[in-house]
């Protein structure tokens, strides 16, 4: 094998093979490589010099597979009529090799965009604070969250505002990201973002700025407590129980908790929001390929208090997690529609040595009881659909929502009864 060809073949040994490397460096992948396995090893040609790397002839016929690959990247490189992006085809080979799992939740990050995903855990960026939602049957993008202090709660955006054009990109659901990228950037520059609300364009002059991004929201609703979380990542269960405590403190009840249109995220999240209202017991379990089963669990000193869930088609993957176990062992009535059913579980990890990522299906979850979540979602116990008219664009904690006034309903009849002396689902 040439050179060039050999070094290819070791750059995407590394990219597919080493997911599981966090600080391995080449010298430790090139040691690696020449320790024989066994006594069946097999010697290959590194260079004209005579250089060899000794593996064993089962890892040699196993990276055989990917000669095709290498091949086809030999070509390209020789041939084509411009040059190439070597990153850009070994990027495109394994969110390709991902892609074809045909898995929707199982892909690959370029180092760009891993680094993006871990800066939007951590709920701050340089931009105008709104969350668009892409409905990809009608291209339209819709301002779902308006985040508090944010440049465009400032210039007045709503919730329910579609998003037109930035600057002079006209925003449909397959170029939103493009869109995003444009808001985000610099503090104090601006960008030229045009909405349309009630059929009427407007236009609007943004100032960048850096956006705390809030998980968490809660009130007071009378004697009820009311607390939405928007999805399940950076500090959202410490300010959970921030929220938690501060409402009972103002003498909170009951307890609404509000996952609607809330898409999942950590599973640790859930997990610890779910064990302040459980006493030790099983909150959920995961079940793997070979069928051994990983069971989290809850401990006792548990928050007494009536609760509600409430949920429509978008609350998934953790929301359901936190449904199921607080449906199941804690009473809670939950409150809405079928929830999205993803009841599946992804890991997420670095790979290869250039900041490149990868997310992973690796086990299905059940609840508490063993029911399965994926493809089915949770059954409310009392349905509550929004009029076919009504596009559900409230804002926060008003009771001219349907829904929400259907969950508050639904507590203050569980507060009643409790009140009598009684328990009710």
């Amino acid at each position: 094998m040439r050179k060039k060809g050999w070094l290819l073949f070791v750059l995407i040994v590394m990219l597919l093979v080493c997911s599981s490397c966090t600080s391995v460096s080449m010298l430790g992948l090139k040691s690696l490589l020449r320790k024989p396995q066994n006594s069946m090893a097999s010697t290959v040609t590194a260079n004209d010099a005579g250089d060899t790397v000794t593996i064993s002839r089962e890892e040699y016929e196993s990276y055989q597979k990917y000669d095709t690959l290498l091949q086809i990247m030999a070509l390209v490189e020789e041939n084509y009529y411009q040059d190439v992006d070597e990153t850009g085809l070994l990027n495109g080979a394994a969110a390709g090799m991902l892609e074809a799992i045909g898995d929707p939740y199982t892909y690959y990050y370029t180092p760009e965009e891993y680094a993006e995903m871990w800066e939007d855990d951590e709920g701050e960026y340089a931009g105008v604070g709104i969350l668009i939602s892409a409905n990809y049957q009608t291209g339209i993008c819709t301002a779902m969250r308006i985040f508090t202090d944010s440049p465009a709660e400032k210039v007045g955006v709503q919730r329910g505002d579609i998003l037109y054009k930035v600057e002079d990109l006209y925003v449909t659901a397959e170029n939103l990201s493009d869109a995003v990228d444009i808001m985000r950037g610099t503090p104090g520059t601006d960008v030229h973002v045009t909405f349309v609300r009630d059929g009427e364009e407007i236009e609007t002059v943004m100032t960048r700025a850096i956006v705390n991004v809030n998980r968490v929201e809660a009130t007071l609703i009378g004697d009820v407590g009311y607390i939405m979380i928007y999805e399940f990542a950076g500090d959202c269960s410490d300010m959970f129980s921030k929220a938690l405590n501060n409402l009972q403190e103002k003498g909170a009840k009951g307890l609404i908790v509000d996952l609607r249109d809330n898409p999942g995220g950590w599973v640790d999240d859930a997990e610890a929001i779910a064990d302040l209202f459980l006493d030790e017991g099983v909150i959920y379990y995961t079940e793997y390929r070979d069928g051994t089963r990983r069971y989290s669990y809850s401990v006792d000193g548990k928050v007494d208090i009536p609760l509600v869930i409430l949920v429509n088609e978008n609350s998934a993957s953790s929301s359901e997690i936190l449904t199921g176990a607080l449906k199941e062992r804690a009473n809670a009535t939950v409150v809405g529609v079928q929830s999205y059913g993803k009841g599946i579980i992804q890991a997420v990890t670095p790979v290869g040595y250039e900041g490149a990522g990868m997310q992973l299906t690796i086990a299905q979850y059940f609840t508490p009881e063993g029911n399965a979540v994926h493809k089915i979602g949770i059954t409310p116990d009392v349905e509550c659909h929004l009029p076919e008219d009504d596009n559900g664009m409230y804002n926060f904690a008003d009771l001219n929502d349907p829904q929400l006034k259907c969950a508050y309903d639904i507590m203050l009849e569980k507060l009643g009864t409790v009140n009598e002396g009684k328990s009710v689902k």
